[in-house]
């Protein structure tokens, strides 16, 4: 009876707070994690300069599509919630009609003739 007592209804806005928080701190734990062995890769190879660089374009393109993920998770999870909760400041406007452009006649150019037949200059005798 205790629990019940005491429990407390977590409200939509700590909700989303406390993802984002998580969200946010596994993403950063995770690439730590990625430079950490990124890292620990290289000290292990000695002087290998094209191992070296593979492993450190491998642990730049994790950290980089990580981030960038979760960036863009974030960024269309807020924007659909508050499309849903009927936020106007979210929602797209119609664009204005806009009257189309009056065309000009454009002069018709003229035909060109074709080239008259040449006759040679010196005929066979």
């Amino acid at each position: 009876m205790v629990g019940k007592d005491r429990a407390k209804p977590i409200r939509e806005l700590d909700l989303e707070r406390y993802r984002a928080l998580y969200g946010l701190t596994a993403v950063v734990l995770s690439n730590l994690a990625i430079v950490a062995v990124a890292i620990a890769g290289v000290w292990r190879l000695g002087g290998d300069k094209s191992v070296i660089i593979g492993v450190l374009t491998a642990a730049f393109t994790a950290v980089s599509t990580m981030t960038t993920a979760y960036l863009g998770i974030k960024a269309v999870s807020n924007t659909a919630q508050a499309m849903a909760q009927g936020d106007p400041r979210r929602t797209q406007t119609p664009p204005e009609p806009t009257t189309p452009p009056t065309e000009t006649p454009t002069p018709t150019p003229p035909t060109p003739t074709p080239p008259s037949p040449r006759t040679p200059d010196n005929p066979h005798p």
